[in-house]
This record gives C-alpha cells, structure tokens and sequence, in this order.
C-alpha cells in the first residue's frame, strides 16, 4: 500500500512539473553555426516541455549504449560466475539431500550425497561434518576421528571438531579424553552451553570442588544460566566442598556451609552440616536456627535428628521436648510424628509414642513406621505376638523415601549423580507411589496398648533397655515360732509338721510396697525374677531346721545344753540392723564350741527352738500376691515350713 502510495506521488510531482514546463512563457533555442560564414546556421527552437522530453530520451539512449559495451568486455567473467553459481547449487543440493538422509539413518545415501557435495564445495565445513557424521552413522570410527582431527586445523571448524572428538569420547568411555576436549573447546567458545556444563559435570564427578566453583562462575558469566539455577548449584558445591573440609579444616567448612545455607534455604545437607559444625564450636542458638528454618521449609529425618542433639549431654526428656518443639514449628507432618515417637520411646513416654505412630501410620504408612510399632511393643511390654503382627504388615509396607537420582537409591545424599554426572540430581523422594502399593487396613484397635503384659519366661533373652530395674533386697530377718503340739497319731504315722500359710512381716510389706512406688520397667513384675541378685554367702541351715521332725519328740522338751542367751530371735519391728547382727554374731561363737562337744540326738530336739530364715522368703516362693497385701498383713499366721 506504501509502495503505490509513493508511485501515485511520483507521478503526480512528473504530472506538475510537465504542467509547470508547459505554462511557462519563452522558447528553448539551439544553434550550430557552421565554419563556412556562407552557410546558414541551424537553429533549433522549442518550448521548455518539448526541450525536456528530448534531453531524457537522449539521457536513456547513452545509458544502454554504455550497458550493452560493458557487458561485451565482462562476458568472460560472467560466464565463469555463471557456472561457479550453478556449480554451487547443485552442491547445497547434494548437502541438503545427505543432510536429510543421515537424519533418516540411510547411511550408504548420505555418504554419496556427502561425497558429491564435498566435490562441488570443497571449502564447506558442512559437507566435513556431513561425512564425519556419516562415518559415525556407518561405524567408522577411526575415519570419523580423523575428519574431526582435520577440522582443528581451521579455527572457524575447531569448536565443530571438538564437539564431535568429545561426542567419540564419551560414547567409547573414556572420561579424561572427554573432559580434556571439552576444556579446549570452553577455552576456544566461552559462550559453548555443552562445553561449561560438561566441564562442570566431570569437575564434580571428579570431586575437584574449587575448580567447579570457577568454572560456575564463568557459566554465569557467560549467562549459560539463569540466577536461581546458578545460586542452587553454588549451593550444592558449597555443601560438598565443606562436607569433604568437615574433618581437616572445621573453620572453613563452617563458614562454606553457612554461606551454602544461605543461598539455598531447603538444602538439607547444607542446613545439618551448619548445625553440626555450630554445635562443635559452641554456638547452640545457631545450630538451632538453622535447622529450624530449614524444617518450616522441608521436614526431614535427618532434621530432627540433629535438632534433638543439638546440645550435648541432654537427658532422653530433653531431647523429646526439643522434638515437640521443632514439629510444632509445622504442624501435622509424618516427618515430625516419626521423630517425637522416636524421641518418646527413647524416653520410656510409650503412650506419647504410640500416639504419635498412630498419626504417622495414618498419614503415610511406610516401613519405618511399621518397624517402629514393633519396637514399641517389643520394648514397653515384650508381647511377641503384637510384634510379630507389626513385623508382618512391615513386610508388604510402601518403600521409605530415599535420596534418589537416575535409578540410584542412596541413603546418604550426595551432590552429584553419579550415572550422568548431573548436579544437584538426588531428591528425596520413594522408588514407588503410595497409590500403586496396597495398603493395609489400620484399625483403632490395633494401636491400644495391651491390658496386662505378658509374662517373660526365665529363657528369654534380656531386653534392650537402656534404663536396668532396681534391686529391692530386705534385710534378713529371724521368725520367733512356736511349734504345735503334735498328736499320737501324727507320731505313729511319721507325718512332718507343717504350719499355717504365714504374713510378711510388717518390715517386708514395707519394701514390696516401696518396690511398687519407684518399679521401672520389668521391676514389680514376674519379670524380675532374672533380674533378683545372685544368693551369695547365705548362712548354712542347722541340722534341726533341715531334718524332718522324729515322731517321738516331745513338744515341751528343752535341751539341756541351750542357753536362753542362745536364742537370737529378731522380730519384724526390730529397726536397728547393728544390734540384729551384734546379737547373730554372739549366738554362732557361742553355739560353734557347744555344738563340738554334744550334739544334741535327734530324738531329744527341741521342737519350740525358733527357726532362722535368711530371707523374708525362699527363693523359690513367689510370694503374697498384690491384692492380698492388705488382707494377709493384718493376720498373724505363722510361715510354711519347707523340707
């Protein structure tokens, strides 16, 4: 529209000027006097219109003169360009149909059309990377080094021969060669997106982290990428360069990692390698910050793992209540759930414990989870069953997450990938989808703790409990008694005398009932039979305590060699322990001499002589039962005789 706009203009403006010509008055005259003054001179005589007219046909009829002469001497050169430009031609043709060609994998059509353009375009560097590529296509190896070899010759060709050197490199494996091409060609283009980022990938493959820091530098330099990919990435090399600095030179590693933390607030790694290293210089309220900000971004074990060690030296309660602290910081996570459970069985809370798992299995049932449970059970009430159920359903669990990168599971996060050599690769993700995997059916039910635990048996092996019971020992005690008469006929037949099921003493009730007040763990149960100490030095039973009683003694028959000095009789209320065992002292020295020189005969023994008990009950005597505490200490029965 512009274009006719203009032509309408221009001839318009012509139009005007032949109208103005025509208009203005006078004659345009010519003359051409002739040397002869006999002859006339020629005038020519027209209008200012028609002068015009003529001077622009003169003007055009010089102009194709001067064209056509040109032409007649540049015919050679014409010619020759003539047939270079059809030459040409036919040679981008021949590239264009091996191009499309080795696109199609027809590699035998690609090489001739290469070798047909390489003929008609010798000085093409495309026809050089058709039939480098071609022979890459056939298998030609050693042919398609060697063209890309030829092409560093030529520096508008270095950078494509470097490509295809480091494209044979890595497809034959060979990392050093690789990493070498692609340097030169980094030092050749800078602006090379392939040779920065494979640079930087074997550079962190490698582990050489002070020179992947340069080589990132130069990347976003030469704007290879954005700003948040280039603080990420720093980040992540940051992390790894003062994980590997952790051990030989903590100062630095500190302030990498704080530096790394800062760029990256929901890098895990950097945020545990900060706290870690504040905790060992001291700095407890900057180890707790870290992890903190850290956690409202993303929850993770190894968060509250570190968080609930942050300072050293804290009791099991302790470490619970920094738990609750930092989960409350994002509520009603999995994450925190497993933590505060795992922080309340280490404190002996099983109720706080089992609450929280239920949330957690609930939420996301995982294998962790599952194992939890058992442990839970195994340790608050040693139910075999239970645990064994949890065990069960831990078999066909979902998969725990993981650091996963390119098919690799780690449990440690690393920050290359070791398969591509992409950074920054693991995420913390699981192999498998909940959805994909069935999930048991969790009930209410299942979570209730057991109404009575059962009772371990002396077999079973000790569980692995960090807390150990109390040992509760009473004091030794001798019982005053008095034997019952015996009949005839329980003198004829030989039938021992027995007593009565006899009370704790008032001293034993006391120590069953401060037994009870202060049991942990097993303490207080059966349980505690494998945990009561060994019998060690036990006085030795007299010969009239272990002999069954004659038949023919007589209840009223004192001995005559006995002493009332003799008798060592401690009652349950006696709560001077020195005295009790002044008293057992004297009466032993004294019976030792008495016993060497008469033994009393076995017919003629005292039946009413008190009988000593080393313990307030024999082993082997499960003793009175809870219940009945109350009932059997106010009766005054006298104790079970054990032959």
């Amino acid at each position: 529209m512009i274009r006719v706009l203009g032509f309408f203009i221009i001839v318009f403006l012509v139009a005007l000027g032949f109208a103005w010509l025509a208009d203005v008055p006078g004659m345009v005259s010519i003359q051409w006097t002739s040397p002869d003054p006999q002859r006339v001179p020629i005038v020519w005589q027209q209008t200012p219109a028609v002068a015009a007219v003529v001077v622009g046909v003169l003007l055009a009829i010089f102009l194709l003169a001067v064209w056509i002469i040109r032409v007649i001497l540049k015919s050679p050169v014409i010619a020759s360009r003539f047939f270079q430009r059809r030459r040409k031609d036919k040679g981008y043709s021949a590239l264009s149909q091996g191009l499309i060609a080795l696109g199609t994998g027809n590699a035998k059509q690609a090489r001739r059309f290469g070798v047909d353009a390489d003929k008609l375009l010798s000085e093409e560097p495309a026809t050089k990377l058709l039939l480098a590529q071609t022979a890459q296509l056939a298998g030609k190896d050693d042919e398609a080094r060697q063209r890309f070899e030829a092409m560093l010759d030529d520096p508008s060709t270095k950078a494509l021969g470097l490509h295809g050197l480091f494209v044979e490199a890595e497809r034959h494996r060979e990392p050093i060669a690789a990493r070498h091409y692609a340097e030169e060609a980094a030092k050749t283009s800078p602006g090379l997106e392939w040779a920065g980022k494979a640079v930087l990938g074997y550079q962190a493959v490698a582990h050489h982290w002070d020179e992947a820091l340069k080589t990132l530098e130069r990347n976003y330099a030469a704007k290879l990428m954005d700003k948040k990919t280039y603080r990420r990435q720093r980040a992540v090399i940051l992390t790894a360069l003062a994980q590997k600095l952790e051990d030989g030179e903590p100062e630095r590693a500190f302030s990498l990692a704080k530096e790394a933390h800062g760029l990256a607030l929901d890098l895990v790694p950097a945020s545990v390698l900060t706290s870690r290293l504040a905790t060992r210089r001291g700095d407890i309220r900057k180890a707790s910050k870290v992890l903190e900000a850290t956690w409202r971004l993303f929850p993770h074990p190894d968060l509250a793992e570190t968080y609930a060690h942050v300072r050293t030296g804290d009791s099991a309660v302790d470490r619970l209540k920094r738990v609750k602290a930092l989960s409350a910081q994002r509520a009603n996570t999995p994450e925190g759930a497993m933590a505060i459970a795992r922080a309340a069985m280490e404190a002996r809370e099983f109720d706080e414990a089992r609450k929280q798992l239920k949330k957690a299995l609930q939420s996301e049932p995982t294998r962790k989870a599952f194992l939890a449970m058992a442990e839970l059970e195994e340790t608050e009430s040693g139910d075999k069953g239970r645990m064994r159920d949890w065990l069960a359903r831990a078999v066909n669990a979902p998969m725990d997450k993981a650091w996963v990168a390119d098919g690799i599971v780690s449990a440690d996060w690393q920050a290359v990938s070791p398969v591509t050599g992409r950074l920054d690769a693991f995420e913390w993700s699981t192999t498998g989808s909940l959805a994909e995997e069935a999930a048991d059916v969790l009930e209410d039910s299942l979570f209730e703790a057991p109404a009575l635990a059962p009772a371990a048996s002396m077999a079973d092996p000790e569980p692995a409990s960090p807390i150990k019971p109390v040992e509760v020992v009473s004091e030794p005690a001798a019982v005053d008694l008095e034997a019952e008469p015996v009949s005839k006929d329980s003198q004829v037949s030989g039938a021992p005398v027995q007593a009565e099921n006899s009370a704790a003493t008032p001293a034993d009730a006391s120590s069953i009932e401060e037994a009870k007040a202060g049991k942990q763990g097993y303490e207080g149960t059966t349980d505690d039979v494998k945990y009561s100490p060994a019998l060690k030095d036990l006085p030795e039973a007299s010969a009239s305590a272990a002999a069954p009683v004659p038949p023919a003694a007589k209840p009223d028959a004192p001995k005559a060699s006995e002493k009332p000095e003799d008798k060592v009789v401690v009652g349950a209320a006696d709560d001077n322990k020195k005295d009790v065992e002044a008293k057992a002292d004297a009466a032993e020295e004294t019976e030792k001499p008495k016993a060497d020189a008469a033994e009393p005969e076995p017919d003629k023994e005292d039946l009413n002589r008190p009988i000593e008990f080393p313990l307030s009950r024999m082993p082997d005597d499960p003793g009175p039962d809870d219940d009945d505490d109350d009932k059997k200490a106010a009766k005054t029965t006298r104790p079970r005789f054990f032959n």
